[in-house]
């Protein structure tokens, strides 16, 4: 009995022992979940790869895993679980979540950013100071910034100036554009960019607005007749983050976030030099597709902005709290 008791005895030990063991050594996993295609040059994916790669080169005894192409949460999901912890990490275009936050739709408002450069200081500005409070707030915390320039395709003809859009059926990508597109005599059909290519295919839309990157990675020019190009009047620029569950970050050892934010940051970077290639690689690709690509001259876009302003800028301003101060703060940006 005593003998028995005895081997009992070291054998708990040396299970504890190797439980111990292996805790030490083991590999937190994190996941990262977005709606792009993974490994076909879509630079949001790209971004969150770098990100993971980064990560692990850090030997923190930290692991990101990579779910591209909508495989692990759909688009429209992403925010609830980032918030509440559910899921770690994602690449997410923020106006998807202005059902929840007002306020993120003016993350999408027609004519606000402009360029790329006006982006990168729009980032450090009070507007984004009170856009990223709300991210904190409800949960998580932006480790990448990302803007994106967009564009608009049709199947029917050339969307110009705002009597082109009449009678077609259009995807915006958020309520600030839709309110536009309306006011000008658009339809709206809502959906995410993952599912634009089918709404075309079956005749669900007659065009599309959305990223340089997404008509891209997503194939539209397999559908489209029209390309209007950003050109020197981009009226469509959308903050597409990457995110990351503040629940989660909070719980890392001081190290693990470290390694993620020096992650964030470097991608970041990478992001802000190869987003100004991808207006151009849209063209490209459009043009070589055999579609028709057009620009918005200065009195097109202009007219625009006149809608808009009474239009989305109006409502924006009377639902959201100091809306109209929001925007004053983005305008004020050099």
């Amino acid at each position: 009995m005593i003998r028995f008791a005895h081997m009992v005895k070291l054998a708990a030990f040396a299970a504890l022992g190797g439980l111990i063991a292996s805790t030490a050594g083991a590999q937190t996993v994190l996941k990262a979940s977005h709606q792009f295609p993974g490994g076909k040059g879509d630079i949001r994916d790209e971004m969150v790869q770098m990100i993971a790669r980064d990560v692990a080169a850090a030997n923190v005894d930290l692991e990101i895993q990579v779910f591209p192409g909508s495989s692990l949460y759909k688009p429209n999901d992403q925010w609830n679980a980032v918030t509440r912890g559910l899921l770690d990490m994602t690449s997410f275009p923020l106006d998807y979540a202005s059902g929840r936050h007002p306020i993120f739709s003016a993350t999408l408002m027609p004519g606000l950013v402009g360029s790329f450069d006006r982006a990168t200081r729009l980032n450090d500005s009070e507007f984004m100071m009170e856009i990223k409070k709300v991210i904190d707030d409800a949960g998580a915390i932006v480790i990448s910034d990302a803007w994106l320039s967009g564009a608009f395709a049709s199947k029917k003809s050339c969307i110009t100036s705002p009597d082109t859009i009449k009678g077609q059926v259009i995807r915006a990508a958020g309520p600030a554009f839709e309110e536009m597109l309306v006011a000008a005599g658009a339809s709206i059909s809502s959906m995410p960019s993952s599912e634009i290519y089918t709404g075309m295919q079956t005749g669900v839309l007659d065009a599309a607005n959305t990223s340089s990157a997404s008509f891209v990675s997503y194939r539209l020019f397999e559908h489209a007749k029209c390309l209007t190009a950003p050109g020197e009047n981009a009226l469509w620029f959308m903050y597409e983050p990457v995110l990351f569950s503040k629940k989660v970050f909070d719980g890392l050892t001081p190290e693990q976030q470290k390694a993620i934010m020096a992650a964030g940051e470097k991608a970041e970077a990478y992001f802000n030099e190869e987003v100004r290639k991808g207006d151009q690689l849209m063209v490209d690709a459009y043009k070589k597709a055999g579609v028709e690509v057009v620009e918005m001259s200065k009195a097109d876009y202009d007219a625009w902005l006149a809608v808009a302003k009474d239009s989305s800028y109006k409502n924006f301003a009377a639902n959201v709290p100091d809306g109209d101060k929001l925007i004053e703060k983005a305008l004020a940006v050099e």
